[in-house]
């Protein structure tokens, strides 16, 4: 895009990869709660692990994605409930890791261009993922949004980033993986919208994206 002075990032499945990170996050519960189990029913636990906590994306409390867990697989050793959350917000951002060639983009598009991210999400869980895989030293303005009591797709979180930022929202991307709170909420802010979808996912929505993208690497094209 010419004249394009920011880039304004999701985090969770755009910058860092949460399937992956849903995947550690389960063996840390087995470990925990289960010990040695059959390759068969390891197999089915973590469908279900990743079902229910699919079910539960977008929500602050997990304590239903370990019962429901519990339920259908009891466990050696079940947390205690007043626990869980706790486990949860201790172990789960230890899952996540930075793709290398994403340090790269970052490092390449800092020298062009201003960057941020906008997230939803738990203020204490989102600045552990940020601090532990090292994205928080990249970014000139991060927003959370239990931290700003906004969330995506409310296009005043997407005004407050570009405004800390001073920049004009003709001039900045936005680039996200959910096509209705990442790039219709930009494009509530008359911001284009890059809908990054590596699993080719068929857009059932009115929202029309500016561009859609399955490699991140591809934004370099819309800056040059």
């Amino acid at each position: 895009m010419k004249g394009c002075k920011a880039i304004l990032f999701d985090l969770d499945d755009t910058l860092l990869n949460r399937d992956e990170a849903v995947d550690k996050m389960f063996f840390i519960i087995l470990e925990k709660c289960y010990g040695d189990v059959k390759h068969s029913v390891k197999t089915e636990m973590i469908q279900r692990f990743k079902e229910y906590d699919k079910e539960s994306y977008g929500y602050d409390d997990k304590t239903i994605v370990f019962k429901s867990l519990f339920d259908e697989f009891p466990p050696k050793y079940r947390l205690p409930h007043n626990n869980i959350q706790d486990f949860w917000n201790t172990n789960f951002p230890q899952c996540f890791l930075i793709n290398q060639n994403i340090i790269n983009l970052l490092n390449t598009l800092k020298s062009q261009v201003k960057v941020a991210i906008i997230t939803n999400g738990s203020t204490q869980r989102q600045k552990a993922k940020l601090m532990n895989t090292n994205l928080n030293s990249f970014f000139d303005v991060i927003l959370i949004s239990e931290e700003e009591e906004i969330s995506k797709p409310d296009k005043r979180i997407f005004e407050l980033a570009l405004d800390k930022l001073n920049v004009h929202h003709e001039d900045a991307l936005f680039v996200g993986d959910d096509i209705e709170k990442d790039i219709g909420g930009c494009q509530n802010a008359n911001i284009h919208g890059i809908w990054f979808n590596p699993h080719n996912i068929k857009n059932h929505t009115d929202i029309k994206p500016y561009a859609e993208i399955n490699y991140l690497d591809r934004l370099l094209s819309y800056i040059s």
